[in-house]
C-alpha cells in the first residue's frame, strides 16, 4: 500500500490515454460544428461539391441552369443543407430488380 504512483504506472498511463482520446473527440466536434440559422445549416460550394462528388465548375453549371437552389450574399454562395438533401431524395431511384418484386 505504500507504493509510489508515478507517470509510468499502468493505471496512470491508461487514464492519460483516455483523456487524450476524449480531447481528440472534443476537438473533432468543435472543428466540424457549424452554427445554424433558424435551425438550418448552410453549406459552401466546396462542401456541396464534395458531398455530391462533382467539380465546383459542374456545381456552378447546375446553379446557372437552375438545377440547384442557392443563396448568394455579397458574392458568397451558400446552399441549404435541407435543399441538397431534398434534391438527392427526389433523384433517388430504387434498384431495378427491387422494383420488379
Amino acid at each position: 500500500m505504500s507504493e509510489i504512483i508515478t507517470k509510468d504506472n499502468e493505471r496512470v498511463r491508461g487514464f492519460f490515454h483516455s483523456l487524450e482520446r476524449m480531447l481528440d473527440k472534443i476537438e473533432g466536434v468543435v472543428t466540424n460544428h457549424r452554427p445554424t440559422l433558424n435551425g438550418e445549416r448552410f453549406l459552401t460550394d466546396a462542401e456541396v461539391s464534395e458531398r455530391l462528388k462533382i467539380s465546383r465548375r459542374s456545381l456552378q453549371d447546375y446553379r446557372s441552369n437552375g438545377q440547384i437552389p442557392y443563396i448568394q450574399l455579397r458574392g458568397k454562395v451558400l446552399y441549404r443543407e435541407s435543399d441538397i438533401q431534398k434534391m438527392l431524395d427526389e433523384g433517388y431511384r430504387e434498384n431495378f430488380r427491387q422494383q420488379l418484386d
